[in-house]
C-alpha cells in the first residue's frame, strides 16, 4: 500500500492519483468470491467494485496513519484491555 501511495505522489507526471490507482488495484486487493460467482448481476458486481475502490482510495489517502508504528503499538497494547 505504501508503494501505491508513493506512486500517487507522481500523479502530475503519470495521472495515476489515488482514485485511479484505487480503481485499477481494488479488484485485486479486495477480491470477492461473490463477484466471481455467476450469481452476481452486472450492476451488483459494478457496485461491489465501486465500494472496493472507495475503500482502497481511503487507505491510500491515509496510509501513513493506518500503517504507522504508533498505531500498531496502540492496537497491540490495547487489544487485551477491557473497557
Amino acid at each position: 500500500m505504501r508503494h501505491l501511495a508513493r506512486l500517487a505522489d507522481y500523479c502530475s507526471i503519470t495521472n495515476m492519483h489515488t482514485k485511479n490507482l484505487a480503481i485499477v488495484w481494488a479488484p485485486n486487493l479486495l477480491r470477492s468470491k461473490q463477484i466471481e460467482s455467476a450469481c452476481f448481476s452486472g450492476t451488483a458486481a459494478f457496485m461491489e467494485v465501486r465500494i472496493q475502490s472507495v475503500v482502497v482510495e481511503f487507505i491510500l489517502n491515509h496510509v501513513d496513519v493506518l500503517f504507522s508504528s504508533k498505531l500498531s503499538s496502540v492496537i497491540r497494547d490495547g487489544a487485551g484491555a477491557c473497557p
